[in-house]
């Protein structure tokens, strides 16, 4: 039986919408194609969503990747969190699994960055019953830690849990720990395949 729906954030809950933020700043899909090369489309994007560096680091990382449009990179990032948009869905389906009895968690690898850039877009957490954000911890999916973290913190029993998440390999990591897991790819897939586990979605 099911008692916890565990919650990835980004492409989840939150989405992540960097084109939409880059063109806001008037550069044609050309720039907007190369600032997400030199950004979001970089390998070490994956440092700015866990908080493993610090901001400035980053952004000299970035930078070097294409120097000629520095001023660009530094624009765009200043205004991270205005990347970050709720979905519609997430309030109103998290209140629903609550009233239904389930508990609801966050695991998420968003950055320390972006959570205080953002505190609009990520107005669901407080419905929540707790969760964990990975830069709080140091420690990341798909490290086991971070899950065995989870299940400490919050006396779970993994095989009365569910997680979803956008990302397979940290599907994986959950899964060993016994974890069901749900690839999230919308809405209504997860709540379908959450039925299919007997919750009440």
């Amino acid at each position: 039986m099911i008692t916890t729906i565990i919650f990835d954030i980004g492409n989840v809950l939150a989405d992540f919408d960097w084109r939409e933020h880059f063109a806001g700043f008037g550069y044609d899909d050309e720039m907007v194609d190369r600032i997400a090369r030199a950004t979001v489309k970089n390998p070490l994007w994956n440092e700015v969503d866990r908080g493993v560096m610090e901001e400035e680091d980053i952004i000299r990382k970035f930078v070097e990747t294409d120097p000629e449009i520095e001023q660009n990179i530094r624009n765009v990032l200043k205004y991270v969190g205005t990347m970050v948009v709720r979905n519609e869905y997430a309030i109103p389906w998290i209140q629903d699994l609550k009233s239904k009895g389930y508990r609801t968690l966050y695991l998420s690898n968003f950055s320390k960055k972006a959570e205080s850039d953002c505190a609009e877009a990520l107005d669901f957490i407080p419905y929540m019953d707790g969760g964990i954000l990975s830069y709080q911890e140091k420690v990341i999916k798909p490290m086991p830690e971070i899950y065995q973290l989870l299940i400490d913190r919050y006396h779970l029993i993994p095989e009365e849990c569910v997680f979803m998440d956008d990302t397979v390999a940290n599907l994986t990591g959950a899964e060993k720990f016994g974890i069901h897991t749900i690839h999230f790819l919308s809405q209504a897939q997860a709540i379908e395949e959450l039925r299919k586990l007997g919750v009440d979605a």
